[in-house]
């Protein structure tokens, strides 16, 4: 039976939801290879004055140009527009806002997200802007923090494979993407002044490990973050920028500081910071204001501090970059103003892209618990239901109201700061299931979360009472609800605990729905007997109501999994934001489930975990692995596995098959780790055969004394499963 292929209207975009056959272009019309990129760029960079070639990484200064970053021209080369942001293009209208890039992290869907990034490049390019300042690849330490949204979620391996699609996704439409943020900026309380300390071990496998995906991905650009890293300043790390990005992964492209994140010239250029920005230095530094760069690095190559061969160096990456990706061809002329959205606002550029925004909306819902089958919907058996919850609406003060979400009111679709962007319109979840269902159910609703006895009322009349709440978080320079970017706690914003109870209270059929940028507490109401269903969209976007609705309703068969870990106690994480202007993180690579599985902590909701409206069975698990040799590069594949994948229930769904490795002892790894996962549509009654290839680098870990990966020898085992806890399969191999 095929639950998901009958709603009207929904076939084309369901197309994609069910197979994600053909959702995402694998090779570009405008790229170019790195070789033939930096061949023209060194040809037209050798006829630059010195000037010159300081102008293409000098940024011209804040509110200097339409962008929120523009660099000077040079001769044959343009001034580049770089803008945010990571879920749309950031203060203009008639752009789509895409889910977020936890929502990538949780739909386990990389054609889905390749095609996301296309399609963003797509909306950035037909503006004219030339960089997008994306994705993020952060990592998920705290909970708390407060751009763990933008980012893909706790483990490594899944954040590095979604910031490979997303860069591949960019770029293929011919647009720079810039890899961020240059590292160690996982919490935004005293990030401008943080030093973060971490041990070379943790660095390479953990924190840095999106970055060498980025980097094969050919990422154009990596933007270097405010904080110190082990006590110097990211954007003046010689370590960092040359030995690790440039010498150790080939870096080809360049390094641009985050917004006002340069504090030197002659370390910041000779670290390998080859472009700053905006500009602007701080009116106190040691510049007196002004530029960073422009005269202050021509003055500083002719007193013989900076080499011209390390400016012609930096242009050359610069230039290299706007080659491969094909702005040098037919680029669109810039229709866009960051400084007013008003410019060019007429000009839409959202094509047929609202059907990603659906398709992967739906495909990162997680549904975490399903009482009794009350999901799918039926309308034949439940004729009348109340949705209760500022979330299920509208901002009752319309669209785009709050300055980079600086506010939130009406269900949650995005953070706030600069990785948000405007709605172009805005499906609520009451009006997607109000659209879905038939004349013969009535909804009733209420967006008070404060009055409890109405809210007790509309549900106790009710079969079905759907109950909606919410967390949110974003950047530092906003606060919202005295949540300074960071949220103060891990609870439900307004009154979103007692409004649950309420509900469940008064109807013994309660849907709870939660949209919210990380993990929760969900200790107030999750015992509560009367609830049914827990749904989690996470971020969806502008179609968050028919991304939701093709889950509630059976359109789409749930396959979303949580790309982090909920615990039963907020105690049981590893770590927290700190005030402490010196952040160790002790605990190494054990964060996320790593820490879980180590201390022998039950989690409330495991890492990867997620229900369908079916059940699968796996079988036949097997290993084979090639002789490890010198020869063999990182990314060759060493080991591949095969499975079969049988769907024992009575609809057709998307099972998400998680590959875990435990390493031998003598690799000092955590218990097991993410090292594949495959999204595998199986109909009903069938068996589909599903392919795990492992690379050299997965089955490596990161050799301190020799300062490179290594491939412990002894034996593996191989775990696949549902989830991280929900093993089904294992076997054992030998390298």
């Amino acid at each position: 039976m095929r639950l998901f292929a009958s709603a009207t209207g929904l076939l084309a975009i369901l197309s994609v939801l069910n197979t994600s056959v053909g959702a995402a272009p694998t090779k570009s019309g405008f790229e170019i290879s790195w070789e033939e990129a930096y061949a023209k760029a060194e040809k037209l960079v050798s006829g630059w004055t010195l000037e010159q070639k300081v102008n293409v990484g000098t940024g011209s200064g804040n509110e200097q140009g339409p962008c929120e970053g523009n660099t000077i021209a040079s001769p044959g080369f343009p001034g580049l527009c770089m803008n945010d942001g990571p879920t749309g293009l950031r203060r203009a209208y008639n752009t789509s806002q895409f889910v977020a890039g936890i929502n990538c992290g949780a739909s386990f869907d990389r054609e889905l997200t390749r095609q996301r990034g296309a399609y963003m490049g797509e909306e950035f390019r037909d503006k004219g802007v030339n960089v997008m300042l994306g994705p993020g690849m952060n990592m998920l330490r705290v909970p708390r923090g407060g751009r763990n949204w933008e980012y893909a979620g706790e483990d490594p391996y899944l954040v590095s494979a979604v910031a490979e699609e997303l860069v591949q996704g960019i770029q293929s439409a011919g647009v720079v993407a810039t890899s961020k943020h240059l590292i160690g900026n996982e919490q935004e309380e005293n990030r401008y002044t943080v030093d973060t300390v971490m041990d070379d071990k943790t660095l390479h496998e953990m924190y840095l490990l999106p970055f060498y995906h980025a980097v094969e991905a050919g990422t154009a650009s990596i933007m270097c973050g405010y904080n110190k890293v082990n006590g110097t300043y990211a954007c003046d790390s010689d370590h960092l920028m040359n030995t690790i990005l440039k010498d150790h992964l080939d870096f080809k492209g360049f390094v641009m500081s985050d917004w006002w994140a340069t504090h030197s010239t002659v370390n910041g250029v000779n670290g390998g910071l080859d472009m700053t920005m905006p500009g602007d230095a701080n009116a106190d530094s040691v510049t007196g204001g002004g530029l960073w760069y422009g005269k202050n690095l021509t003055d500083a190559v002719e007193r013989g501090d900076v080499s011209e061969e390390r400016v012609t160096d930096l242009a050359t990456r610069i230039v290299a970059a706007w080659y491969k990706v094909g702005e040098d061809k037919d680029y669109p002329d810039l229709r866009f103003n960051y400084f007013d959205s008003n410019v060019h606002a007429d000009l839409d550029v959202q094509r047929n892209h609202k059907e990603n925004i659906r398709a992967q909306g739906a495909a990162s819902v997680v549904l975490l618990k399903n009482e009794d089958n009350i999901l799918p919907l039926k309308q034949d058996s439940a004729k009348k239901w109340a949705i209760i919850g500022s979330d299920a609406g509208a901002d009752p003060e319309g669209l785009n109201k709050c300055p980079d979400a600086n506010c939130s009111r009406g269900t949650l679709t995005q953070g706030w700061g600069s990785g948000s962007c405007y709605l172009p319109y805005l499906v609520t979840p009451l009006d997607g299931i109000t659209n879905r269902v038939d004349d013969s159910v009535e909804i009733t609703h209420t967006f008070d979360d404060w009055d409890l006895e109405s809210a007790g009322k509309l549900a106790a009349d009710a079969d079905i009472a759907f109950v909606f709440a919410k967390s949110d978080s974003g950047e530092m320079y906003i606060v919202v609800d005295d949540n300074p970017g960071d949220r103060n706690n891990l609870t439900l914003w307004y009154n979103g605990d007692n409004l649950i109870n309420a509900v469940a209270d008064a109807n013994e059929n309660t849907v709870v729905v939660i949209h919210s940028v990380g993990p929760i507490d969900m200790n107030a109401w999750i015992d509560h007997p009367n609830i049914k269903a827990i749904v989690w969209p996470g971020l969806p976007g502008q179609e968050t109501g028919n991304s939701l609705a093709d889950v509630l309703f059976g359109d789409y068969n749930p396959s979303g999994r949580l790309p982090y870990t909920i615990a039963k106690n907020i105690d049981d994480y590893v770590a927290d934001v700190s005030p402490e202007l010196e952040v160790e993180y002790t605990e190494g690579v054990y964060i996320g489930y790593r820490h879980f599985d180590k201390n022998n902590i039950t989690p409330l909701y495991e890492f990867g975990y997620g229900l369908a409206y079916t059940t699968y069975e796996y079988s036949k698990l097997k290993i084979k692995t090639k002789k490890n040799s010198d020869g063999l590069k990182l990314t060759d594949t060493l080991a591949s596995a095969s499975l079969f994948v049988e769907n024992t229930g009575e609809v057709d769904g998307n099972e998400i098959v998680q590959a875990y490795v435990v390493y031998p002892e003598s690799a000092d790894q955590p218990p097991k780790q993410l090292r594949g996962f495959e999204k595998v549509f199986v109909e009903a009654g069938k068996k589909q055969k599903v392919n795990l290839d492992f690379t050299v680098r997965d089955l490596s870990y990161w050799d301190v004394v020799q300062q490179k990966w290594v491939v412990a020898s002894g034996e593996y085992t191989l775990l696949v499963g549902h989830t991280s806890l929900d093993i089904r399969q294992e076997t054992t191999f030998t390298l």
